[in-house]
């Protein structure tokens, strides 16, 4: 069987209407008169011969359940057709391979080590609020707006109605009595 010649629009047209009507022999002439065209243009564009391998099956598919369901509205242009899909989906590829962050290999030490400073981080977050759940809610309070908001003794003291010099002394006790009971609870462990 010679080779279909993609400069022939006769031949075009008659192979195209022979898939379209099933003949099965025109689908293996299209395959065999475009499979290494598409598998060249595949591997220059994605310098990999299994992923042209695979662009060249899908192109073929595609442009085959193209030609049974009549969707070729000029049948004397189906080489046109065939390079215009492989070069959708060359391109569909590339873009999805270009989304996606480049993969490195992670290393079992590290990948070990992510996942105990992970849990450690998580025990002491735990810890941290256990402990402050056992303070005295003016306590917890004053240790809020001291670290998370902050603010001076003496803001704190006007706010609650203390004096600077209390909220020193309340903050300071707080604050050992969390740091002992955590470090009481992770030597434990």
């Amino acid at each position: 069987m010679q080779l279909l010649s993609t400069t022939n629009a006769g031949e075009q047209r008659n192979l195209v209407e022979r898939i379209r009507q099933g003949d099965e022999s025109a689908e293996t002439e299209l395959v065999r008169g475009f499979s290494q065209r598409i598998f060249v243009m595949s591997v220059v564009r994605t310098r990999d011969r299994e992923v042209a391998r695979e662009l060249m099956q899908d192109t073929l598919m595609a442009v085959i359940g193209a030609l049974r369901k009549g969707q070729l509205q000029e049948p004397d242009k189906l080489a046109a057709f065939v390079h215009g899909t492989a070069r959708n989906l060359i391109n569909n590829h590339l873009r999805r391979e270009g989304q996606k962050p480049p993969l490195e290999p992670v290393s079992e030490d590290l990948a070990h080590a992510a996942t105990v400073e992970q849990l450690e981080a998580a025990e002491r977050a735990r810890l941290v609020h256990q402990a402050l759940d056992g303070l005295a809610e003016e306590d917890r309070k004053i240790l809020w707006m001291t670290l998370a908001e902050g603010q001076k003794p003496g803001e704190i003291a006007a706010a609650l109605g203390l004096t600077p010099e209390v909220v020193r002394t309340r903050k300071l006790r707080a604050s050992r009595k969390v740091s002992d009971l955590i470090r009481k609870k992770m030597s434990r462990t």
